[in-house]
């Protein structure tokens, strides 16, 4: 009985973060397209969020490509389909590996950054004082990390592919002898529209998502030290479950229309 009401409770719980965040999404919007519009704010989350993450998603990029190739290529000796290599693995990076790592990473990295800093914020009064002194604090600190998430990990996501698709290179090039020309000629020949603009779409929710959660749980985190360190990491771990969520509806919905 103890646990079946315990299982009750959370499912209650559960329901109750999806409707919060429903109105926290709709808040966003509503103040979005309501003046004063806060350009230099947007601008420098911008800045700090793809200058900060941009070492980071290059170097996981890379390996990303290095890994592939390395792990990939024996099998497509045996079958003396090594010639296939750069089509295969840039399809794979740029259709899923790609926008998926580098968003998990900027979860990560962006994410929690934003649960803590709001999160802080909101243990220190910041916000509280804010409101007393007639500044939207919601305009100011929700609405510009959420549209500056949204319109960087497409950026990011550019960088982490092109970086990945430069490491598969060095492999085919120290392996199979592979000029730069010829494996980028096969690249480009490989890659459709159908698979860059379902992948670019995809990246744009994602980047959404991570600036929601984290602002979400950073803006109504609860009193204390302890709430800060929850925030930050209940902002990755929720992101992390809703990337995977979208990205298995972009890719059921691209495997229909597409």
């Amino acid at each position: 009985m103890v646990q079946s009401s315990q299982i009750g409770i959370g499912i209650k719980n559960f329901f109750i973060e999806i409707g919060e965040l429903t109105y926290f999404s709709n808040r966003f919007f509503r103040e979005l397209f309501s003046k004063p519009f806060e350009f230099k704010e947007l601008l420098r989350q911008c800045y700090n969020m793809g200058n900060k993450s941009l070492g980071l998603v290059l170097i996981t990029g890379f390996i990303i490509g290095l890994v592939l190739t390395i792990q990939s290529r024996p099998t497509l000796e045996q079958f003396g389909a090594e010639s296939w290599m750069p089509s295969m693995v840039s399809i794979s990076i740029v259709r899923e590996i790609g926008p998926i790592i580098t968003a998990l990473i900027c979860a990560g990295r962006i994410g929690s950054g934003i649960g803590a800093e709001l999160g802080s914020m909101r243990v220190t009064e910041q916000i509280d004082a804010m409101e007393v002194s007639g500044t939207n604090p919601f305009k100011y600190l929700v609405v510009t990390r959420i549209l500056a998430t949204t319109l960087m990990i497409p950026i990011l996501v550019f960088f982490g592919d092109a970086m990945g698709l430069y490491g598969s290179f060095l492999v085919e090039n120290i392996k199979g002898d592979v000029s730069f020309f010829l494996f980028f000629n096969k690249v480009f020949q490989a890659i459709e529209y159908s698979d860059i603009l379902p992948a670019t779409i995809k990246t744009f929710f994602f980047g959404y998502a991570i600036g929601l959660v984290g602002c979400y749980k950073g803006y109504y985190c609860k009193k204390g030290t302890v709430g800060v360190g929850i925030a930050a990491n209940s902002a990755v771990v929720y992101t992390s479950m809703l990337l995977f969520i979208i990205d298995f509806i972009a890719v059921f919905v691209t495997d229909i229309f597409i």
